[in-house]
Formats: structure tokens, sequence, C-alpha cells
């Protein structure tokens, strides 16, 4: 698999951008709901919007300059100048295993460099815990540089950050 599998949500057709927003939905639990409308503002707004012409995984990214009022994402306004922030990033269960997140991980990076970006932020669910997800963002170079805890202690995330060098790392 290579990355020219990859294309922009926007660009996808309308199959899959339903196919898309149901995989989202699937997904709500770790990353949220989305109505059809609400889907096609996040894909306008994003830095980044990515995935698989299958639909089998998605990415999408804002950077600072987004118009966005997730409290993550306000965390890291608040806590970093100039970031692209992974808002969500989902691999459908037939296709975990095959390296797509870290695809589009890497295609994303590419994107960020070359925009002038010198780090990629996310945050990762500290409490219900993730470990999957916390191994594979440490394999990428992602370190914690803080904490929040949501919806009145149920939930306790882990803010993560990568710093992007010359594309060699």
């Amino acid at each position: 698999m290579s990355d020219r599998h990859l294309v922009p949500i926007a660009e996808a057709d309308a199959r899959t951008q339903v196919a898309l927003l149901d995989l989202n939905n699937r997904h709500a639990r770790e990353t949220s709901y989305l109505t059809e409308d609400a889907w096609r503002r996040m894909i306008g707004e994003a830095f980044a919007a990515t995935c698989f012409a299958d639909a089998g995984a998605l990415l999408i990214a804002f950077d600072e300059n987004a118009v966005y009022d997730s409290p993550n994402f306000l965390w890291m306004r608040a806590n970093r100048d100039r970031f692209v922030y992974v808002d969500r990033i989902i691999v459908s269960a037939d296709h975990r295993g095959g390296g797509r997140a870290r695809i589009l991980y890497e295609d994303l990076f590419g994107l960020a460099r070359a925009a002038g970006h010198d780090r990629i932020v996310c945050e990762v669910n500290r409490v219900p815990p993730n470990p999957g997800s916390d191994a594979f963002h440490e394999r990428l170079g992602f370190r914690e540089i803080g904490r929040a805890e949501r919806d009145a202690g149920r939930k306790t995330v882990r803010y993560l950050e990568r710093l992007l060098g010359d594309g060699s790392d």
C-alpha cells in the first residue's frame, strides 16, 4: 500500500463520503458524532482531511487558525503558538494492523512541513485507557505535553506532541 491510495476527503465521491461519515459515527465514543452538515463544515475547515479511497481509514487535522471549538483543540491553541492538531484518525476494524494509520500520519507530516509547521499535536485517552494508541504514538515519536480531565472526570486525556524535522526523521 502506498500514498497513491490516499485522497483528500473533499474530493471523494458521494458514496465514499457517506461511508466515511458512517465510519466516523461508528467511532463516535472516541471522536464525536457528526451530522452530514457538521461533517461538511469540518472537512471544509480542516488543514488536512485525508482518506483511503476505499473509505477504510481517515484523518482530519486543523491548524492553529481553524474555527473549531473542541476543548482539546482550544487547549492546544492556549499552549502552542503554531501547530497542526490531529482531531481524529480512524481505521476501520477490517483494516487495522495494515499500516494505514502510519501512512496517514506520514502524509500529514509531509503536508505540515510543506506548509512551514514544525509540530503535530493530538490527544489520547488516558481514562478510559487506550494502550494501543499510546504505543502507536510513542513509536511515531510523540511525547506527552499535558493532561486534562473531561466530562466531569469520567475522561482524562494526555496531550501529545511530535516535533517535525527536515523530513529525514
